[in-house]
């Protein structure tokens, strides 16, 4: 794991796209503050910039730093929840541009898988979490799942874990408004 982190790193740092393990699929991911590296893996992914993508971090006091304003509930909900979780906040800030949807909204998700927190924390910026799939296509729940397509686009294919074949799933998603209110996106 020690490798593949100093690796990705490397990539990261160059605002280069990595393919990833996360705590639910694998994805493709890169700097979510550097906007040529969003810009990149929409291109690879063949999706509308319109679609936005989700940030991964290691800890939930850093989200106010990517957002205008934390709802109360939301702490409750990291909290709470066993399963990975997915928020959609309103005003997103910090991040690169094409990452932030039309209505200003960013997805945010706390990874609790041991690469996806050990590089985070080394990193000290946020993670573009995506599904490694081209755009309409199924989620890759297993390293075999991944096209070759998606295998060659990327500066970095992580090694960790691509003989897991453990049950994953997506996470689930939703969105917080300021004032609590809660709309399932995906259960």
């Amino acid at each position: 794991m020690k490798a593949d982190i100093e690796k990705s790193l490397e990539i990261l740092n160059a605002g280069g796209v990595i393919l990833y393990p996360t705590d639910t699929i694998w994805g493709i991911g890169c700097d979510a503050t550097n906007e040529k590296a969003v810009e990149r893996i929409y291109q690879i992914k063949q999706r509308s910039d319109q679609k936005s993508m989700l940030v991964l971090l290691d800890n939930p006091n850093k989200i106010p730093s990517y957002i205008n304003e934390m709802p109360e509930l939301a702490w409750d909900l990291i909290d709470f929840t066993e399963n990975p979780l997915t928020i959609i906040y309103s005003g997103a800030k910090n991040l690169a541009p094409n990452l932030i949807a039309p209505d200003g909204s960013i997805g945010i998700r706390i990874s609790s898988d041991e690469f996806n927190q050990k590089l985070i924390q080394r990193f000290k910026k946020p993670l573009v979490s995506t599904s490694a799939n081209i755009s309409g296509g199924l989620s890759p729940k297993h390293f075999d799942d991944i096209s070759q397509e998606i295998i060659n686009a990327v500066d970095y294919v992580v090694e960790w874990k691509q003989d897991d074949y453990t049950k994953s799933m997506p996470s689930s998603i939703i969105k917080l408004g300021t004032t609590g209110e809660i709309q399932i996106i995906r259960k």
